[in-house]
């Protein structure tokens, strides 16, 4: 299909690099450079030029080239009515094939969906997962390949403590491989990430004039990551009216700073009146850009676990919410429901090996999934293996860093990743596990 490609994404998590990856790839496969252009669009001196009369600069600077033109338009959001430019491109030039990228997903998002429906496709690249953190750094993972989706867990202790490095660091690609900005990490993400979306990006798209409201928003939205919250409570908190603050989560949560997640109740239903719901971080590692790095054993650390995990799953198609029902407060952290709105999986994530041992006392989990019918339900364990069938129900339970390698794995090469886990005291009943 003659498409262009829009490439969405937070910031610095790695869009233009692999651009430049992709740009050494054609040459690899013997495209004439000639062929190719990469333009900032964000560029002072192309303020106000037409994506048309850009392409024909760049095929009046590359005259003698033959075949498809590759054009690639990075910062494509600062380019006003872009999507109106690109889609006769598009239609009219059947030689060229277009990428476009850029940060301020609010507006790429809205726009070319309203103006590009059918000439554009759409491709979320996400912070790294915690399998391709452990890919990129030098220090060897706890994990080793046996095989094709096959891996062998060899430290739990060392694979938790790369976790717990992920969990603080892991998110951005310069973040986690350098030294230096890691040394300094609120200046790099508060600077470099959080105040260019709250301070230009949103204020430019929306013409938000209170910067200062939105910014005390967001900052005690990060705060409370993996808690439920409610709009009369962040308004009362924050002193900003109810419908501001919707608003106003809608452009955090466009701009992929934030991801909401509704409630069901025990059945897997939605409320008719959502008036709570729970806010995630998309990368648990801007927590440790405003707030500092925090140690496994901080109170606050599960509610960072638990943002890491659902990190891993966020840009996927997955209908993910969390279950809250009865006067006794029983949930379960996160359900995953087909398209009817059925639940078909449930997670109860936990930072402790509290319950590895006694998973009846996952009570919340363990009712949901028998009112539901769900023969195998998951729960997070600190370092412990375990699964213990409670009716009809296989309640299984691996450790957190477990389940965000087989979840970050199985986004990245789109297949579930098996398991075998053979290290002495940490297996239990979960020996040769698969999921």
């Amino acid at each position: 299909m003659r498409r262009a490609v829009v490439l969405l994404g937070p910031r610095r998590v790695g869009k233009t690099i692999l651009i430049r990856h992709l740009i050494a790839e054609l040459l690899t496969k013997g495209v004439d450079a000639r062929r190719m252009a990469y333009v900032e669009m964000d560029h002072p001196l192309l303020h106000g030029q037409s994506l048309e009369a850009l392409v024909r600069q760049i095929e009046m600077a590359t005259p003698d080239g033959e075949g498809t033109r590759y054009l690639f338009f990075d910062e494509i959001q600062s380019h006003k009515d872009w999507e109106k430019h690109l889609k006769p491109l598009v239609d009219h030039r059947p030689d060229l094939r277009v990428l476009v990228s850029g940060s301020a997903a609010a507006a790429l998002k809205r726009q070319s969906t309203e103006s590009g429906a059918g000439r554009f496709t759409d491709f979320l690249l996400p912070p790294l997962t915690f399998s391709e953190y452990l890919d990129l750094r030098k220090e060897e993972a706890a994990v080793s390949e046996l095989g094709p989706n096959r891996y062998l867990l060899d430290d739990i202790d060392r694979l938790n403590a790369q976790f717990v490095d992920y969990v603080n660091f892991g998110g951005y690609p310069e973040l986690a491989l350098s030294k230096v900005v890691r040394s300094n990490p609120e200046r790099f993400v508060k600077s470099d990430i959080v105040d260019k979306v709250l301070l230009r990006d949103l204020p430019q798209l929306y013409g938000i004039n209170d910067i200062q409201e939105l910014n005390s928003l967001f900052t005690l939205l990060a705060f409370n990551t993996a808690e439920e919250v409610s709009s009369e409570q962040l308004s009362q908190r924050s002193g900003v009216g109810k419908k501001t603050i919707q608003k106003y989560i809608e452009y955090l949560e466009a701009a992929f700073l934030i991801k909401r997640v509704f409630r069901v109740d025990q059945d897997g239903r939605r409320f008719q009146r959502e008036r709570n719901f729970k806010v995630y971080l998309t990368n648990s590692a801007m927590y440790t850009g405003l707030f500092g790095a925090r140690r496994p054993d901080h109170s606050e650390f599960g509610h960072l676990v638990e943002t890491a995990l659902f990190a891993q799953r966020f840009h996927q198609d997955a209908r993910l919410n969390y279950a809250r029902w009865g006067s006794q407060g029983l949930e379960v952290d996160l359900v995953e429901s087909s398209p009817a709105f059925k639940p078909t999986g449930a997670l109860e994530i936990k930072w402790s090996d509290r319950f590895a041992r006694r998973p009846q006392a996952l009570s919340g989990l363990i009712k949901f999934s028998q009112k539901n019918r769900l023969r195998l339900a998951w729960a997070s364990t600190r370092s412990q293996f375990g699964s213990e069938t409670i009716g009809e129900t296989e309640v299984r339970q691996w450790p957190a860093a477990v389940l965000a390698f087989h979840y970050g794995a199985s986004a990245v090469r789109g297949r579930l990743a098996d398991f075998d886990a053979q290290v002495q005291g940490i297996t239990g009943d979960g020996q040769n596990m698969r999921p």
